[in-house]
Order: structure tokens, then sequence, then C-alpha cells
């Protein structure tokens, strides 16, 4: 038998067509995988290939034979991953609001090539399930290797943090000067990612969402600082108290804001909102949210310039718990 132009790369190619075109549902037979080597310009022959799956199971693959006979089919039975844990894993990829869509659908196509080709399409329908708004930032993920790698060597960062304007875009905060802290740990919160840091000028912990930083720098010189101050942080404590979620009837609300705090509903729910002028200073705006205690505590705690217009059964809610309050501090 002569031998194939690839022939030195055998057992990687068979390696490979074991594990992208084979599992418990779909077997190759003898014929099928000499076809498919033979295309990789490899040859191969019945006996040399009981060699090859006898080498490959002392290597650690799980190559099983079934029905027997000239009918017998051969495929790869237990893998690194189990496919119920890929799901959880491309779930967990979809989910997570700091990852760009195009990177989620990347990061997926490579997690499809953790199992064979049929079981990766199961993979890939979850993918449509989506619909959640997810960051514009692209290189957001990005920034958070660079803060891992800042909080492990125990250097401070600088970066320029930014906000949405009401033309949607992101621009800089504090006039376009830098930003600089010590970073201590990264909180997943409401599918984002934060960054909580210790800033020097104000002798106190703060929080800064990721996909708001840009142009994030390491400062090799500079040790990172407030040490005791991040001892001192019950930081589920802190989590919970910085960082909710809101359940309750779901409805559309309709709400008129001032310019300057339209970016914080943009962050919430996403670009697609749509801003209608009312005026030079503010917009209407309408959105779907769980209308809770919690939702009303969030607009309560936006402060002035954040107003409930309909529909009235909640600014009734809202009327109602605003007395509530001023009943319990009168």
């Amino acid at each position: 038998m002569t031998k194939g132009i690839n022939q030195k790369l055998k057992m990687l190619y068979l390696e490979n067509i074991f594990q992208r075109e084979t599992d418990d549902e779909h077997g190759l037979t003898l014929q099928e995988i000499t076809e498919r080597l033979n295309k990789d310009g490899v040859n191969a022959d019945r006996k040399t290939l009981y060699s090859d799956f006898a080498e490959l199971k002392k290597y650690g693959l799980d190559i099983i034979s079934s029905n027997g006979g000239r009918n017998c089919t051969y495929h790869l039975g237990n893998r690194e991953f189990e496919l119920a844990e890929l799901k959880l894993l491309v779930d967990s990829v979809q989910a997570a609001r700091f990852i760009p869509d195009k990177k989620s659908h990347s990061l997926i196509g490579k997690l499809e090539k953790l199992v064979s080709r049929e079981q990766g399409k199961s993979l890939q329908r979850q993918v449509l399930i989506a619909g959640r708004v997810k960051t514009l930032n692209r290189s957001v993920y990005l920034t958070v290797d660079k803060l891992h790698q800042a909080i492990n060597a125990g250097v401070q960062v600088r970066f320029h943090y930014t906000r949405w304007n009401i033309n949607k875009e992101l621009v800089p905060r504090n006039n376009g000067n830098w930003f600089q802290v010590s970073p201590w740990l990264m909180i997943l919160s409401d599918e984002n990612y934060y960054l909580a840091a210790y800033y020097e000028k104000a002798g106190e912990i703060r929080h800064y969402r990721v996909d708001k930083i840009k142009d994030l720098q390491l400062l090799q010189d500079l040790p990172r600082e407030g040490e005791a101050a991040f001892r001192k942080l019950d930081i589920p404590q802190y989590a919970n108290i910085h960082f909710g979620m809101f359940n309750g009837e779901q409805t559309e609300v309709e709400l008129k804001v001032q310019n300057e705090k339209v970016g914080i509903f943009i962050d919430r729910f996403g670009k697609d909102i749509m801003l209608i002028p009312q005026g030079p200073d503010t917009v209407s705006l309408t959105v779907k949210v769980d209308v809770s205690d919690q939702f009303l505590g969030w607009i309560m705690a936006l402060g002035e310039g954040v107003e409930i217009c309909s529909p009235e059964w909640v600014r009734e809610k809202m009327v109602q718990e605003a007395r509530r309050i001023l009943q319990v501090y009168k």
C-alpha cells in the first residue's frame, strides 16, 4: 500500500474524524473512515485501522464499536465535556451582556468544536433563543482580561470613563480626564461586569461598569492602594446594595427624562429605545418593565428629572409609595 502525502498526520486526522463526525447517535464504518482519511491524503486499510484504534484508546479516546459484523460502526463515547455541560456554557455566554453579539457567536462556535457536528447544531439552535440587550462595546472582553491582569499584578490602572448622550453616543465623563484607581475585584451582576476599585481622592471603594471603560492602561510602576478599605468591604452586601434586579407585573411605561439621565435608561434597556424630544432639556421614552416596589424605588433613586407619565395606574402606584414613605418619615 502506497503512503499518502499526509501519512505522518494519520493519527491526528483520525482523532479529528472521531471528535467531529461521531457521537453516541452517529457512528462510521471502517469503509467510511477510510474514505475520509483518503480525502485528507492518508491511506489506510482494515488491519492498520484496528491497530490505530487501539493506540488511540491507549491515548485516552473512548472509541466504541457497535452493531458487529460488516455493519459495525465506530464512534467516540465519553468526551471531556458532556453536551449538557456545553449547553450550560452556551447559555452563560449568550446571557452575558458584557459579551457583544459577534463575540458570543464566535465563542459558541468554538464550544461547538468540543462535540460532533450534529451535536453542535443543538448548541447553535440555543443562540436563536436570545433577545437580550447586549453591550455595544466590542472590546469589553479584552478590557475584562486586562483588569484581571492588573488585579493579579497588584497595580493601579487608568482609563477614560464614558456615558450615553441623547444622540446615543458614548462620550467621556469628567471632561475627558483620566480616572485613576486601584482595582480590587470584578463583579458580575445583572448581566453586566463591574470593576470594584479604590478611588484614592475619595478614600473609598467605587464601582465602574466595564463596558463604559475606554483606553485602559496598566500603571506597572504604581502599586495598588486601598487594601484596608477593601478588607472592610462586605462583598455580598455591597453587591446587593449597588446592583439590583426587580420583578413584578410587566407593562410598558412612558417616562419623561432629562437629557443628562437618558444614558441610565439606554444602559438598562438598550440602544433601541425611542427618544422623543420634549423641549430643549427633556425627552420622553417608553420601556417595558416589571412594575414592582424595587422598580419604583429605582425611579425614586434617580431623583429629579425622571417622571412616570403613563399608564395612570403606575403613576398612582408611585403616588401611593411616596405617601407611604412620607408617612414613615413624617
